[in-house]
C-alpha cells in the first residue's frame, strides 16, 4: 500500500483516538465527582420498598414490631427518626443526613416517609447507601424510572448537558482532523490542476518539485513525474521544431539548384543535357532525403515491420567491409578486419546491414586520404554480447558534440562534408530496435571510436 493511504489512515485513526479519550476523559470525570458526592439518602427503588415495608409494619405491628424488623435487617437497614432526632434504635444520624432527608420529604415521597406512630410521634424514614454501596450490589436511582432529574447528581446546568458531550465531542475532533486532511491534501492537487491547466494552455516551463517542498507520498511523486512529462514534452516539440527547420533546409538548396537548372535549360538550349543531369542529380538527392526521412520516422514511432531472424554476423560484416573498401578506394584507404570472430544475432539482417553500413561508410567519408579504417569485434559470453567497433582517424569529435552526433540533422563542427546527418541517427535508432547500444567517443591517437553493442543469440567463437 502506498504513502498516501498510512496518511489517511493515520489521520483517521487520530481522529477516533482523540474522540475517544475525550469520551473516556469526560466519563471518568463524571464518575469521580459522582463518586466524590455520593447521596446521603438511598433514592433506587429497592430503597423505597424498604421504607415502605418500615411503613406498613408500623401501621399494623407498632413500634415494637418496626424495631424488631430493624433488628432483623443487616444488609438494607432503614432509618427511623422522631421529632427529637432520635433514631428508633439508637444508631447515630448526622444532621446533613436528616437536612437532606427532609428535603427530599415532598420531592421524593416514596424513598423518604413521614408517619405518625401508635405511641404519637411523628417517625422521618429512609434508608442511606452505604449498606448497599458496601456489598457490591448496582442500584438504579428511582428517579430514572420516573423520568425526573435528581438534584445531587446532576448540581449545575452543564451537567444536564451530559448526555451530548461524547457526540459534541467527537464531533469537533472529526471536524478538525477533517480540516487539516483536507488543507493538507487539497494544496498539492490544487497546484496539480494549476499545473495542468497550464500545460494544456502551452506552458511547459512551470515546474511543480519546488511547490511538492520536502512532501514524500504519491502527491509528491506525481508532481515530479509532471515535471518530467513536461520536460519530455518540451524536449519533444523542441525536437519537432529543429526537425522541421532541418528538413527545410535540407530541401531548400536541392529545390533550388532544381529551379536554377530548370531556368537554364529554358535560357540556353544547348546546355540541354548538362541541365537534365543535374535535375537527375538533385531529384535523386531530394528522393534519398525523403526516404531516409521516412525511415527516421517508423523507426521513432515504432511502426518499421521488421522480420527476426538468426543472423550470421561474420557474413554480414563480411559484405559491409567489401561495399566500404570498393568506396575507400577512391581516396586510397584501406579497411581492415584483424580479429574476425564470429556470433549470432537475432534481428532483421537489412535493417542492421544499413545501421553498420551508415556507421563504417561515415568512417570513410571522414577518414583522410591514404589512411585506414579498423573494424574490430568482440564476444563478451558474460553479458552475451557482441560488440563491433569502427575506428577512424578523422578528425573525431569535441566532447560536447559526441552525444549530439546520433541527433538528426546533425553535423559536428568538424564536419566538412555533404549528407544530410541522417546517417547516425538512422543507425542508433535501429540498434536500439535490436535491444542494444551505440556510443561515440575518441581516441587517444586521433579519430573517432563508435561501438555497436547487440544481444547475442548464440556465441561461436573462433
Amino acid at each position: 500500500m502506498g504513502r498516501l493511504f498510512w496518511k489517511f489512515f493515520f489521520f483517521i485513526l487520530l481522529a477516533q483516538l482523540t474522540a475517544a479519550i475525550g469520551i473516556g476523559s469526560i466519563l471518568w470525570l463524571e464518575g469521580r465527582g459522582s463518586d466524590g458526592s455520593r447521596p446521603a439518602i438511598d433514592e433506587t427503588v429497592m430503597a423505597a420498598a424498604h421504607v415502605e415495608a418500615a411503613v406498613a409494619t408500623l401501621h399494623f405491628g407498632g413500634i415494637e414490631a418496626l424495631r424488631g424488623l430493624l433488628n432483623d435487617q443487616r444488609r438494607h437497614a432503614v432509618y427511623v427518626v422522631d421529632e427529637n432526632e432520635r433514631e428508633l434504635l439508637g444508631r447515630p444520624v448526622s444532621a446533613t443526613i436528616l437536612a437532606q432527608a427532609r428535603a427530599l420529604l415532598h420531592r421524593q415521597p416514596t424513598v423518604v416517609r413521614e408517619v405518625r406512630g401508635n405511641d404519637g410521634h411523628v417517625y422521618l424514614m429512609f434508608q442511606t447507601p452505604q449498606e448497599n454501596s458496601a456489598i457490591g450490589e448496582r442500584q438504579v436511582p428511582l428517579h430514572f424510572f420516573e423520568g425526573r432529574p435528581a438534584p445531587h447528581m446532576i448540581p449545575a446546568p452543564a451537567r444536564r448537558l451530559f448526555p451530548f458531550m461524547p457526540l459534541v465531542a467527537v464531533t469537533l475532533a472529526s471536524l478538525i482532523f477533517a480540516l487539516l486532511l483536507a488543507w493538507y491534501f487539497a494544496q498539492p492537487i490544487r497546484n496539480l490542476k494549476y499545473a495542468f491547466n497550464a500545460a494544456a494552455d502551452g506552458n511547459l516551463d512551470l515546474r511543480l518539485g519546488p511547490a511538492m517542498g520536502t512532501r514524500r507520498d504519491e502527491l509528491a511523486d506525481l508532481g515530479r513525474d509532471f515535471d518530467r512529462m513536461t520536460q519530455k514534452l518540451r524536449a519533444l516539440m523542441d525536437s519537432q521544431r529543429r526537425l522541421l527547420h532541418d528538413v527545410s533546409h535540407e530541401l531548400r538548396s536541392p529545390l533550388a539548384r532544381l529551379q536554377a537548372s530548370i531556368g537554364l535549360a529554358l535560357q540556353q538550349p544547348e546546355k540541354m543535357q548538362a541541365s537534365l543531369l543535374r535535375i537527375a542529380r538533385e531529384g535523386g538527392r531530394i528522393d534519398k532525403l525523403v526516404s531516409e526521412l521516412l525511415t527516421l520516422s517508423k523507426l521513432e514511432t515504432g511502426v518499421m515491420h521488421t522480420r527476426i531472424e538468426p543472423i550470421d554476423m561474420q557474413d554480414l560484416l563480411g559484405g559491409i567491409i567489401d561495399d566500404a573498401r570498393f568506396e575507400a578506394s577512391a581516396k586510397d584507404c584501406s579497411v581492415i578486419w584483424p580479429n574476425q570472430m564470429n556470433g549470432m544475432v537475432d534481428g532483421d539482417p537489412e535493417l542492421l546491414q544499413r545501421a553498420l553500413e551508415n556507421v563504417v561508410r561515415n568512417a570513410v567519408k571522414y577518414s583522410p586520404s591514404a589512411d585506414e579504417i579498423t573494424l574490430k569485434t568482440n564476444i563478451d559470453t558474460s553479458t552475451k554480447q557482441l560488440t563491433v567497433s569502427i575506428l577512424d582517424r578523422g578528425p573525431g569529435v569535441p566532447e560536447n558534440e559526441l552525444k549530439m552526433i546520433f541527433e538528426p540533422f546533425y553535423r559536428g563542427s568538424n564536419s566538412s562534408t555533404g549528407g544530410h546527418g541522417l546517417g547516425l541517427a538512422i543507425a542508433i535508432r535501429i540498434v536500439e530496435a535490436h535491444g542494444g547500444s551505440i556510443g561515440a567517443s575518441n581516441r587517444a591517437c586521433g579519430g573517432l571510436q563508435v561501438d555497436v553493442v547487440l544481444p547475442l543469440s548464440a556465441a561461436i567463437e573462433r
